[in-house]
């Protein structure tokens, strides 16, 4: 045990010295308050995780275990010997062996020594060891077995404990059935309930009827703010139980959160009443998480604060399967739709660093509202409208600002302490910018023609202030640890439609680092590409994964003849204003190639003509929906339809920076 035990250790402790001990999440004043990380800091700092160390010490708990049992507890086998117990030498005659066993029999026999050790010394060697040698049969079993009793047989027994082998007949039966229910029963039980909860399941740990539900009530013009009425339909939610003692609380949170939740003024108690009238664990969810929009949790019960806390944890992997519902390709076109999926996305913003949804309405000129400023730590409605006397519109001109000009700004405007503009800076240091380097083109061929399978490549590169790769947000009113992850989509805005999409994940280097050896591999040697010049790709694209960059590969057919003005889409599920955007042209030319690629005919491919939206559905005119940062206006896109494109047919676009920074992005 110790061979690979120590070595093991010894690797891992050298790494644990030698690499710096990072502390991946957020060490603001806030963050450090609410406790939250207390039990994780030392959590993902390197890839020496928590289970491998639980391990090596239970490893060595186990080795300590086995070295004292072997140094107190087991003890030597001792062969019998019984020319060696009396004395004398292999083949000594009749008399030798009869004046040894006088001799130490005046030693140690119990007339003449009354030691209770002596006495079982002579009855247990000396006496055999004497009856061995002169007795003939004796004396043949040790020649031939090396025993005076002849053949040792293998003795085998069975550890049960002693009230299972003296059975009378009072409690055969209590036995019988305590067998039966411990080894049959029980076993039957657990396994019952275990594929009757793991059949409601997927491997996400989400309900079917919950995937069910989301999948018919997505729709193509699912306005941002419409998605929340989608989410809170979970099966999971309708499971949790509405009390009788709730209804105080959640009238009081009601009263709190109730600009929030889009009800009419003009027929504002006819709107309560029909908010009332829902189901009540609708009622109840919308009611929890518009509590953690609005910051409004001091106002809960502990019983609804257990409920509060099980929305939340809960909510991480419902909007991830949401947002997939919205994203997964739908017939004829095969196409995910990118209105809800933005929506999704925000909610997820929003949830995570607990700001209302309204705040996120278009303002001046910001396209986001004040959302972002109010994810910052001291930050509020008010201090943001005192920056803004400042000329500071936008929150990319507060992120643009040198350190000390923010600290200027903090202390002199908004009223901030020295300690609180340090917080601002740290978290701002944490926020990640993320760039998009992406190409679209057909493998082996110069152009794109309608039917070819087009590949698509994008480098997605992350950078922060604090020169970590991996972190988690800072997200203090959220009580559980969050990841970062980010959602790439290569869309058609026109169209409302997402023609690729993908989730990268930052956190994992290593499962990075061994995806992109491989698809670097795989696309060279497809090319004809030398042993050389593949072992030069793969470096190349292993330096940008240690820096960094994740590789995102997709394929999909390319559409009718026509000129296409895409747009990149990186949209982050935990950070407010800190997602990409890029737009791509792509040209497809009618094809002249011959054959098809893929099985699909060039007739066959359907047509996406220019001008063709799909149909949404109308809105109340009297609902006050806010806009969504990544809209667009309508006379600035059928523009960009009419600007030529890429003349090799390939596209290629590389963007960065936060969605704030587009001025494209306009009121819908």
């Amino acid at each position: 045990m110790a061979l690979p035990l120590v070595p093991y250790t010894i690797v891992n402790l050298f790494g644990a010295f030698k690499k710096k001990a990072a502390k991946i999440n957020c060490q603001c004043s806030v963050c450090v308050r609410s406790g939250k990380y207390h039990k994780s800091i030392f959590r993902r700092i390197s890839n020496f995780s928590t289970y491998s160390n639980l391990t090596l010490v239970l490893l060595w708990v186990v080795m300590a275990v086995l070295v004292y049992y072997i140094k107190h507890i087991s003890t030597e086998v001792q062969i019998f010997e019984p020319f060696s117990i009396l004395g004398l030498e292999h083949g000594a005659s009749d008399s030798e062996i009869k004046k040894a066993y006088r001799r130490l029999s005046i030693q140690y026999h119990p007339d003449k020594n009354p030691d209770p050790e002596a006495h079982s010394y002579f009855v247990e060697f000396i006496s055999k060891a004497y009856q061995a040698l002169t007795d003939p049969v004796s004396r043949e079993n040790f020649e031939k077995y090396g025993h005076p009793d002849g053949r040792q047989g293998l003795q085998m027994g069975i550890a049960l404990p002693q009230f299972l082998l003296n059975i009378d007949g009072a409690s055969e039966g209590i036995l019988l059935l305590g067998i039966v229910g411990v080894c049959i029963i029980l076993p039957l039980t657990i396994s019952v309930i275990y594929l009757s909860r793991s059949s409601k399941y997927t491997g996400n740990y989400v309900m079917h009827s919950t995937l069910a539900a989301y999948y018919h009530l997505m729709k193509p013009s699912l306005a941002p703010s419409k998605v929340m009425d989608v989410f809170i339909k979970a099966s999971e939610f309708m499971d949790i139980p509405v009390r009788r003692s709730d209804e105080e609380p959640l009238q009081r949170v009601f009263v709190l959160v109730r600009s929030e939740l889009n009800l009419d003024l003009k027929n504002i108690r006819q709107e309560q009443a029909k908010f009332w009238k829902q189901h009540p664990a609708l009622v109840k969810t919308e009611l929890l998480l518009q509590a953690q929009l609005t910051r409004e949790t001091a106002a809960l019960s502990p019983t609804l604060q257990r409920d509060f806390k099980r929305v939340l944890e809960l909510a991480p992997r419902l909007l991830e399967e949401l947002m997939k519902m919205a994203i997964i390709p739908r017939p004829p076109v095969g196409h995910g739709w990118l209105r809800p999926a933005v929506g999704v996305v925000e909610l997820s913003q929003s949830v995570v660093q607990a700001v209302p949804l309204s705040a996120r309405k278009a303002a001046g000129a910001s396209s986001e509202g004040y959302a972002p400023f109010l994810q910052l730590p001291h930050f509020s409605e008010a201090v943001v409208k005192k920056i803004a006397r400042k000329k500071v519109r936008t929150f990319q001109d507060f992120r643009d600002m040198t350190p000390d000009e923010r600290e200027d700004l903090l202390t002199q405007v908004a009223g901030f302490s020295n300690s609180e503009s340090h917080d601002v800076e740290m978290v701002l240091k944490m926020m990640p910018s993320v760039t998009i380097d992406i190409t679209c083109e057909t493998e082996g061929e110069e152009g794109i023609q309608e039917g070819d399978i087009v590949t698509m490549h994008a480098w997605v590169t992350l950078n922060r202030g604090s020169g970590l790769i991996r972190a988690l947000p800072h997200c203090p009113y959220f009580p559980f640890d969050k990841e970062e992850n980010f959602w790439l989509m290569l869309a058609d805005s026109f169209s409302n439609d997402v023609w690729l999409s993908q989730k990268v994940s930052f956190m994992d280097e290593a499962t990075a680092i061994i995806a992109v050896s491989k698809t670097i591999q795989e696309s060279k040697e497809g090319s004809g590409a030398s042993a050389r010049e593949i072992n030069v790709a793969v470096k190349e694209a292993l330096e940008k994964v240690k820096n960094g960059s994740r590789l995102v590969m997709g394929k999909f057919q390319a559409p009718a003849e026509g000129n296409y003005n895409l747009t990149s889409f990186c949209l982050c599920d935990s950070w407010i204003g800190c997602d990409a955007k890029s737009n791509i042209k792509l040209k497809v030319m009618k094809r002249s190639r011959a054959g098809t690629r893929g099985g699909f005919a060039a007739d066959e491919t359907p047509a996406m003509e220019d001008g063709i939206e799909e149909d949404e559905e109308e809105e109340d005119d009297d609902y006050d929906d806010y806009e969504s940062e990544y809209s667009e206006d309508e006379e600035d896109t059928k523009e960009t339809k009419s600007k030529g494109a890429v003349a090799n047919g390939s596209a290629h676009n590389k963007g960065n920076g936060s969605s704030s920074d587009e001025s494209g992005s306009e009121a819908e």
